[in-house]
């Protein structure tokens, strides 16, 4: 028998432990363990930040780094675009509609036919900002499958409203008759390019599913090997020697959900790990170089879901970013306005009980349970904070004696809550950021302020005391997210009363004199947690519409909002990480709504990666 060094050329290496940064393919042996080691690639999926809108059969096009998914059921316009992390805002469909066919890149997409108040026709191209009107297809249709590229895309089988194999190319102009596939279906994943496409899977009436598979060269369809599962409804991705297929329907109506997944590598069908969630009518990307990566976007499971999962066959391991239990607070409390520190060494103080009467408690958190600390001079709710767990500033407030705030300012040196100088307006809510002697308060609330109670008011800190800015905010609003420093600050959403009245969007960043409009919060909301920077910056849960205790999260780039994974429990008014980041952050208490309020905390991690070592055997 050959001995490995006679194969390879060298012999196994032996260490004491795994060695750093190992390749795809190499083997040692770990003398601590006495174990032989080894890295391979293998195929999981991974959840990802879930979509702003719960959708099924969106228009879904590009890679894993860069996708759109528009349109969907229940009818919608509306376009998210996913950067590899989060998803966010991106232009309305002209008409909005589900269940069409796709094509294209992030910023050169494709969305064809569908069903609106009718089946239509109507063929738009997205240029990665907004929608455009092109040449309808010849015939409308719903339930088809498309693949290819915006100037190179393929139409084929669908609802017309009767079944039919008809196919279409579409050369960036027009659409044009091709040859008919062998197979009528509908509701089948497809893969590849006008000149090496392929569709697989569909269904057909009376009730029934199929599995086969078909190629098509550009001007005629070939028939390749089925898929071990038949199913309909699926999503598909890859090109016509390396496509991925995932989820679908059984037999239809479709109770029997699909979690499958099956790689294609030219020649035939193999089952790899299933999906987390299983589910029909999902959407998935269009432009992938091959079976590696993917996305499987919303669907339903058994009702309609935001839910996202990343494919990737890689010899790395994936962990997804995600929220998770952490210790609980000693005491109970909501409408605390913000929080100190980082996930490690975090501080909350303040807060409102069930009676909103304001609380001075302050505890403090080492990553894994909180400790009483000292009292704040005045108990109180809806302070503005910021700075660290050793060098705290909270300012303004609220509680039942005054009910409209007040101005003082107390610092925290980890030890001691001692008074510093007084706001000028008193007030409660308003954005703190900034550091403990050089802070910022930005807006606030107060009944006797002129007009409408709330200010867009800017007041700075030195440490001894507070000086107005004569630039205010252009949004006068409360109860919003602020994070940052005094030089580069961020404030987000909040509660406004000057029209149009409401929770708002806005961001506005500040560079320690003016401040100019950011971009706009995916959701409208108040009463949120926030951790981060000016270009970084991680927020959520609060109030929203229809939600109102929301567990949504968005984490912001200096430019623009898109989603992260949710917090377990939707809450408003708790306490989040002002200087931690948007990979490790924290959020404690808060408001439930009919239960009340909590002591629950909650940490963020962000998504990691590790190398797949594995122990190599005989068996």
């Amino acid at each position: 028998m050959s001995t490995f060094k006679e194969i390879q050329g060298r012999n196994i290496r032996s260490y004491t432990t795994n060695p750093d940064n190992p390749l795809e393919g190499q083997m040692w042996y770990n003398q601590t363990e006495q174990k032989l080691k080894g890295v391979v690639a293998s195929g999981a999926w991974s959840s990802s930040s879930n979509m702003s809108n719960a959708k099924s059969y969106r228009f879904g096009g590009g890679t894993q780094t860069a996708a759109f998914a528009a349109g969907g059921s229940p009818l919608i316009a509306s376009t998210e675009e996913y950067d590899g992390s989060g998803w966010s805002a991106g232009g309305d469909l002209g008409t909005g509609r589900y269940e069409g066919g796709s094509a294209g890149s992030l910023t050169a997409g494709l969305a064809f036919g569908g069903y609106s108040t009718d089946v239509t026709n109507n063929t738009e191209e997205y240029n990665g900002t907004a929608w455009s009107e092109q040449n309808n297809l010849s015939t409308s249709g719903y339930s088809q499958g498309g693949f290819g590229i915006q100037t190179a895309a393929v139409y084929t089988n669908r609802y017309a409203p009767s079944l039919t194999a008809d196919t279409e190319e579409y050369n960036g102009t027009s659409w044009s008759e091709g040859n008919n596939s062998s197979t009528n279906r509908a509701d089948l994943g497809t893969a590849g390019t006008l000149t090496a496409g392929m569709i697989f899977g569909g269904q057909n009436p009376p009730p029934s599913v199929f599995s086969a598979t078909e190629l098509y060269d550009g001007t005629n369809w070939t028939t390749a090997p089925s898929m071990n599962s038949a199913r309909s409804q699926l999503g598909g991705s890859g090109t016509q020697t390396s496509a991925i297929a995932f989820g679908g329907r059984f037999t239809p109506p479709g109770s029997v959900l699909r979690a499958f997944t099956e790689q294609y590598d030219g020649t035939s069908w193999s089952e790899v790990g299933d999906l987390a969630t299983a589910r029909r009518q999902l959407s998935s990307t269009r432009v992938e170089t091959g079976n590696t990566s993917a996305l499987a976007i919303g669907g339903k499971s058994p009702s309609v879901t935001a839910a996202t999962e990343e494919w990737n066959f890689t010899a790395n391991t994936i962990t997804a970013a995600a929220w998770a239990s952490g210790g609980n607070l000693n005491t109970s409390r909501r409408a605390i306005g913000g929080g100190f520190g980082t996930q490690t060494a975090g501080l909350i103080a303040g807060g409102n009980n069930s009676s909103n009467e304001g609380i001075a408690d302050s505890e403090e958190y080492n990553g894994t349970s909180w400790t009483e600390g000292p009292n704040m001079n005045y108990g109180r709710g809806w302070l503005a904070c910021c700075g660290t767990q050793t060098a705290a500033l909270g300012s303004g407030g609220y509680d039942i004696p005054q009910a409209d705030g007040d101005n003082k300012t107390e610092e925290y040196d980890g030890s001691t809550w001692t008074n510093g100088g007084n706001l000028n307006q008193e007030m409660y809510g308003g954005q703190g950021f900034g550091t403990q002697t050089a802070g910022v308060k930005a807006g606030g609330y107060n009944s006797s302020l002129p007009p409408g109670n709330v200010t867009a008011q800017t007041e700075e800190y030195d440490g001894s005391s507070w000086t107005v800015n004569p630039n205010s905010m252009g949004v006068a609003r409360y109860v919003g997210g602020g994070t940052g420093t005094a030089t580069a600050g961020l404030v987000s959403g909040g509660y406004r009363y000057s029209s149009p009245a409401g929770r708002t969007a806005v961001t506005e960043e500040y560079d320690g004199t003016n401040w100019t409009t950011g971009g706009s919060l995916n959701i409208a909301r108040n009463q949120t947690g926030v951790s981060g920077t000016q270009t970084a910056t991680l927020l959520f849960g609060g109030n929203s519409a229809p939600v109102t205790y929301s567990g949504h999260t968005e984490a912001y780039d200096g430019t623009s909002w898109s989603t992260r994974p949710s917090l377990a429990t939707g809450r408003n008014g708790g306490g989040g990480s002002f200087a931690g980041t948007t990979s490790s952050a924290f959020y404690a208490g808060g408001f439930l709504g009919p239960p009340g309020q909590t002591n629950a905390t909650e940490e963020f991690t962000g998504e990691t990666t590790s190398t797949n070592i594995v122990d190599i055997t005989t068996s």
